[in-house]
């Protein structure tokens, strides 16, 4: 008979859950805080133990180490709230077999606990090495970095990942569209992880701050002497990245005379640099970005249309974080990572207060601007856990959010609130009931109550 332990504080809970798993033939012991459950874990060999991630005198990753280390065999399952989803996620990389949302139905919880028994066993009889199930996802590259593109479980991030999939293993021109700051560079570094030329160089320009007198050199190098300043020989970025990617962000800020030279380079695969007759054949995938509507500069005239259609054999439109608001605990807590990392802290966790902050913020910079907030949070955080007072004044207190405050009631704030979720989520209920953290049913009366027309 599977011996399972429970961690959780809520009592009442807790008997509950004890109650509904015993009628399942589990063996199951309870514990309502850290230091019971450690003394139980050293006393009695548990197949599974099932934690609440937050406790009042510890948490579910504090005790995921003290049980690993006791009995790796273990497998440890961590249940959550929606804000600390990214939190269990990152637990999983360190051990947890997996976690589970509240609230949730006596069904998924026994599910999830079989196969985590089912995992123990071929693990045991050296089958198959157990991998947790992967809710973030990140495509790698051959050298593993801190700006790999991190992909959620949203629709729209689903999408994007299946597009990177497609385009990656041709040799495609893509173009790559989006608002600022929704990691256009990442994508692109992303499809040139997964395609062919991932050996080779994968070279980033800005073409935004490039002046337009020095982009050929830029792009084609020169040799010493060619012009004032040349004072040795250079490579140019298309023979930097021959045989890889070359990524042009900002594309369409390039004058019409660098568009041509572009395009020649791009049809004959040869270069010259600046001040050489010598002609140098290269091999380089291009991948173009911008953030504004191509084909309307190419219809004014200022963007080349032949330019255009070779840079755009396939576009892919870059999703803005209102677009997969559900997927905003995962890039936190990604972020967050990266941050600790950059900056030598040991930050653990979001409080609830920044997790609330973060939910109704409207986050008009994309995921850059969710970094950099973060970053600076992480910087000015002196304990384990992000305090509201550390967040800019713009994130504490959106201005949608005061506008709302003082020009609605309750109820218009609220029906404005469900109006919202339903849009940032297509109008799916059930993910819009999720983001609003509210039961499917409560919604539907919610939207019966404002007679929403939907």
């Amino acid at each position: 008979m599977p011996n399972i332990l429970i961690i959780e504080d809520d009592a009442a809970f807790c008997q509950m859950l004890q109650k509904f798993l015993t009628k399942y033939d589990f063996q199951v012991q309870t514990s309502f805080t850290a230091p019971d459950a450690r003394t139980k874990f050293l006393e009695t060999k548990f197949d599974v133990v099932l934690t609440d991630l937050r406790l009042p005198d510890s948490d579910g990753i504090a005790l995921l180490s003290d049980f690993k280390k006791i009995n790796p065999a273990t497998q440890v399952i961590l249940m959550t709230g929606y804000a600390e989803v990214g939190t269990a996620v990152n637990a999983m990389k360190n051990g947890a077999y997996d976690y589970i949302s509240k609230p949730f139905t006596p069904d998924a919880i026994v599910k999830v606990i079989e196969n985590a028994l089912e995992a123990n066993e071929e693990l045991l009889e050296n089958k198959t090495t157990v991998i947790a199930p992967e809710t973030t996802k990140i495509i790698p590259s051959k050298k593993t970095d801190a700006n790999a593109i991190v992909l959620g479980t949203s629709e729209a991030s689903l999408k994007l990942e299946e597009y990177i999939k497609l385009v990656a293993p041709t040799d495609m021109s893509v173009l790559i569209t989006g608002e600022s700051g929704t990691g256009k560079e990442v994508t692109a570094k992303a499809i040139h992880d997964n395609s062919k030329r991932s050996g080779f160089n994968f070279v980033a320009v800005d073409c935004g701050a490039i002046p337009k007198e020095l982009a050929t050199s830029e792009f084609f190098g020169h040799v010493k002497g060619s012009f004032t300043g040349a004072v040795e020989d250079k490579m140019g970025n298309f023979e930097a990245a021959n045989g890889g990617t070359l990524f042009l962000d900002e594309v369409g800020n390039l004058s019409y005379e660098n568009q041509i030279q572009l395009l020649r380079a791009l049809q004959e695969r040869k270069i010259k640099r600046v001040g050489s007759n010598k002609e140098i054949k290269v091999d380089v995938r291009i991948i173009t970005a911008t953030n504004e509507d191509l084909g309307v500069v190419v219809e004014k005239g200022t963007f080349r249309e032949d330019l255009f259609h070779r840079l755009n054999e396939f576009s892919v439109e870059i999703p803005s974080l209102q677009n997969r608001f559900e997927d905003l605990a995962l890039f936190a807590e990604h972020f967050l990572h990266k941050a600790n990392t950059s900056l030598d802290r040991n930050v653990v966790r979001f409080s609830k207060e920044v997790w609330n902050a973060f939910k109704q913020y409207n986050w008009p910079g994309n995921l850059r601007e969710l970094q950099n907030v973060i970053k600076r949070s992480v910087l000015l955080t002196t304990g384990q856990e992000v305090e509201i007072g550390v967040l800019p004044q713009e994130v504490r207190v959106p201005i949608e959010k005061n506008s709302v405050a003082s020009n609605f009631s309750k109820s218009e704030f609220e029906k404005d609130r469900i109006i919202k979720a339903l849009k940032r989520t297509n109008y799916n209920k059930s993910e819009a009931a999720k983001l609003l953290q509210v039961t499917r049913k409560t919604l539907y009366n919610k939207i019966s109550y404002y007679k929403l027309d939907l």
